[in-house]
């Protein structure tokens, strides 16, 4: 037998600080509004941990993992006696020449790993317990182009956060909402690329456009310019001047025989608010009128928001309430709501 045989699979669902993969599958679903739908809900999140050990001991080097979010109707109906503070549907933003939609999104899947096989043999599994219970309303594979690029030639995700930073920006945090200190918010959109437009700029105007050099990856002082790049528009400061960074591990997608070339922007953050803010900053500019001018090329598809528990969290969801009315509720959904603003460190490691 192989030595590696005897190893722990060494990463666990919802491991929100997984390493950035070759291979993954975004997976988002609504669900059904019965009770049996519910049940066959909690089902299935009881049984993610250990459908990702089954798949990721096939290989250990793969590294496999899976987080599941919760959007907020969804939450209401699993937990209607508490809630994450910033918890509220995506809102959709209207700029003045391109928009951020809102999409429906009750649960959200995302699958991690080296081998597309493993992404796919978990994803086909998931679908089998939850059955009817949750319908798939986008299902994106992407994967890692060349040196981490977009499909668009440029280094993404520079900015991630690394070591001592990642909780930080990435994790609720003990002073913010310390019920749910240790979980997430982690917001999606697909987009998909004009490759033919954006072809057709010279690699100096593309730099421009994204505040980074192409080769290699520089990034560009526009302090001075009248419109400003990608990379600042997309950059929120604290109130002393520091970066308040988010976990991204946006993936390229697409199928030229179709057309289709695109990015699956995805983003954790402990704050809400900062992920909707950098959104806004895109879509309505700074000033407003001046928006990031990468939408000239790239059309926002999806847009929804979801809370990812702590597995703690989620083993506790897969129970029902000790209130059968509770537990069996079907609550509508909520009117978007302002998030607040409320700062802090997190932790890495489930406190519940």
């Amino acid at each position: 037998m192989d030595h590696r045989a005897w190893e722990r699979v060494p990463i666990d669902a919802q491991s929100v600080e997984a390493p950035l993969s070759r291979s993954a599958v975004f997976l988002v679903m609504t669900a059904g509004g019965g009770h049996a739908d519910l049940a066959g809900i909690r089902e299935a999140l009881g049984a993610v941990g250990d459908l990702v050990k089954n798949v990721g001991f096939r290989d250990l080097g793969g590294r496999l993992s899976c987080v599941v979010g919760i959007g907020s109707a969804l939450w209401d109906r699993l937990s209607p006696a508490r809630r994450p503070a910033e918890l509220h549907p995506f809102a959709s933003v209207q700029g003045p020449v391109h928009a951020a939609p809102s999409t429906p999104g009750d649960l959200l899947f995302h699958l991690r790993a080296e081998r597309e096989d493993m992404t796919f043999e978990l994803e086909r599994q998931l679908l089998d317990v939850i059955g009817d219970a949750a319908q798939v309303a986008d299902e994106t594979t992407g994967f890692r182009y060349f040196d981490a690029r977009d499909l668009l030639g440029f280094v993404d995700g520079t900015a991630n956060p690394t070591g001592a930073e990642l909780p930080d920006a990435a994790l609720i945090t003990a002073d913010a909402d310390p019920e749910f200190a240790g979980g997430s918010y982690v917001v999606v959109q697909r987009y998909v690329h004009d490759m033919a437009a954006w072809a057709a700029l010279s690699t100096e105007e593309q730099e421009a456009v994204m505040g980074r050099t192409k080769v290699d990856n520089i990034e560009l002082d526009d302090d001075d310019a009248p419109r400003k790049s990608h990379k600042t528009l997309a950059t929120i400061e604290d109130g002393a001047g520091g970066e308040l960074a988010i976990l991204r591990d946006n993936m390229p997608f697409g199928r030229p025989g179709a057309g289709e070339f695109g990015t699956y922007f995805i983003g954790y953050s402990g704050r809400l608010w900062v992920i909707e803010q950098m959104i806004e900053r895109m879509f309505v500019g700074v000033p407003p009128g001046a928006y990031d001018r990468l939408l000239d090329f790239s059309t926002a598809i999806t847009g929804s928001t979801f809370f990812v528990p702590t597995a703690g969290m989620l083993e506790d969801l897969a129970e029902p309430p000790a209130d059968p009315a509770a537990a069996t509720a079907d609550v509508p959904d909520q009117p978007p709501a302002k998030a607040s603003s409320s700062l802090g460190i997190g932790s890495l490691r489930d406190r519940s």
